[in-house]
């Protein structure tokens, strides 16, 4: 059955407090997705950010971001008073990414003071995820000690964990503010999953490829990576050169020891799909070509023209992951350098790849073109938080690329060029079509959620509080209806 979905990061969601939370305005969404007829909420990835607001360069790949905690839920449970929410009131039009770093945390602060530690709910969600949490808790009171200097430049001793006995005693009670997080992240994001799922509304959540090098698999699992005896990477990950970017890019990840994890049965890939799956109902792997074949980069160029290309392991971990997990729902993010031999890796795997519409009208027949596709097991976007929104791609659109989609999209006069992409995207075979909600609202550049290889201004886009209208909601429905999605 096709379906559709949409497209908002939880961080973009309106609130009063600087940044969408996991309270009532995420609920609100729901009920705007179920309201329109909607099947799917596409988000980003939920783990914390870290220089630079990614949320694909994070401390933890198992962790979520303490700054999508609901406040006004914490002053519910009596954790905050009504003078710590007014005084956390910070409803600016972008995030302030500084102001949650520095501000923020310390509300969370005033609430973990409240907070009965002795909660058998709390105790038990300790003793249900120490398998990361006791590492991740350790690794930010660390930060904190450091000054949130990465962890390569920390004193040798807690570099190197020479006594991680000794360290969890002597940082026991800052660990416990940052499990007492995880706590209310976790348990917060489980009623609106919930809410959510009884509604009809599936979550389809991100995990990238790559974990950051300043984080705490990194640092607690150093055998995992591909790292010399200090400690330092031997290559870093990135894509090379294209016509888009002549230096390639330079993501700066450390590369797994990928003989390691097929020797010991890629355990920890299915560890980190078994709490995805906890959060999400379908999981979107970001950058899939990286396990048919990773651009590895050596550590300290400056660009990623030197990189070159290393066989990895194929279908393997996913095989592991079926067998281990009853073959979970995941989404490929199939994009960029793709030959025919990743396109056999997905293949065996049997996962939808992406279709993304901004990328069709380069070439008569282009794959990415809705009558081109051959086979409904994928996942169409008119764009996606890495492009242009679709009004501002078609703004820059000339010559013989506006011809293309002028004559592929069939757009009438007076149409509106996204209404038309739109279109395309919910009347193709694709079993799933997600749009951005920025499309939907026909926005501009204001509204791009992240510009690759550049640093600042991205992930910040904040939709107005005012989006939830009937003139877009009527769009949503109809245009939904009229594709039989």
């Amino acid at each position: 059955m096709r379906k559709a979905g949409i497209l908002m990061p939880l961080a973009s969601l309106p609130s009063a407090y600087g940044i969408g939370s996991i309270g009532k305005e995420a609920k609100n969404f729901v009920d705007f997705l179920y309201d329109t007829d909607q099947s799917y909420w596409q988000v980003l990835p939920l783990n914390p950010t870290s220089y630079g607001d990614s949320p694909y360069q994070s401390p933890s790949a198992f962790a979520g971001n303490p700054y999508y905690i609901d406040l006004p839920t914490l002053f519910e449970d009596g954790l905050l008073s009504s003078s710590d929410l007014r005084s956390a009131e910070h409803d600016t039009l972008r995030v302030d990414y500084y102001y949650m770093f520095t501000e923020r945390m310390k509300t969370l602060r005033k609430a973990f003071k409240k907070f009965d530690q002795n909660d058998e709910n709390y105790l038990a969600f300790l003793s249900n995820n120490a398998s990361w949490l006791e590492d991740y808790s350790l690794f930010m009171a660390l930060k904190v000690k450091y000054d949130f200097r990465p962890w390569n430049e920390w004193k040798k001793a807690d570099k190197f964990r020479l006594d991680v006995d000794d360290l969890k005693q002597k940082h026991e009670k800052e660990a416990s503010f940052w499990k007492f997080l995880q706590y209310e992240f976790y348990k917060q994001w489980a009623s609106l999953k919930s809410y959510a799922n009884s509604k009809g509304i599936e979550i389809i959540g991100d995990m990238p490829i790559y974990v950051a090098f300043d984080s705490v698999e990194v640092w607690a699992s150093p055998n995992d990576f591909l790292l010399d005896e200090r400690l330092n990477p031997t290559l870093v990950a990135g894509v090379p050169p294209d016509g888009f970017t002549p230096d390639g890019q330079l993501w700066g990840n450390p590369i797994y020891d990928w003989e390691k994890m097929r020797q010991n049965g890629y355990v920890w890939w299915i560890k980190r799909m078994k709490e995805a799956l906890k959060l999400f109902d379908i999981v979107r792997i970001d950058h899939f070509r990286g396990f048919e074949a990773y651009y590895g980069v050596p550590y300290g160029d400056s660009t990623a023209k030197n990189g070159k290309w290393y066989p990895c392991v194929g279908a393997e971990p996913f095989d592991a992951i079926n067998k281990a997990l009853d073959h979970p729902r995941i989404i490929a993010e199939d994009l960029g350098l793709i030959d025919d031999k990743v396109k056999a890796v997905l293949k065996q795997t049997g996962y939808p790849g992406m279709k993304v519409l901004q990328f069709a009208f380069f070439e008569d027949d282009n794959e990415y073109l809705p009558r081109m596709y051959d086979d409904p097991n994928c996942v169409v976007y008119t764009g996606t938080h890495d492009s242009c929104t679709s009004r501002q791609w078609y703004e820059e659109l000339e010559g013989d690329v506006l011809d293309r989609f002028l004559k592929e999209s069939g757009k009438k006069r007076g149409e509106k060029a996204t209404v038309a992409l739109i279109k395309m995207a919910l009347g193709s075979i694709a079993k799933y079509a997600i749009i951005p909600l920025g499309d939907y609202m026909d926005l501009g550049k204001e509204a791009r959620i992240n510009e690759p290889s550049t640093l600042g201004g991205n992930w910040d886009w904040r939709a107005p509080s005012d989006y939830d209208t009937p003139s877009l909601r009527k769009k949503i429905s109809t245009l939904t209806a009229k594709s039989g999605r």
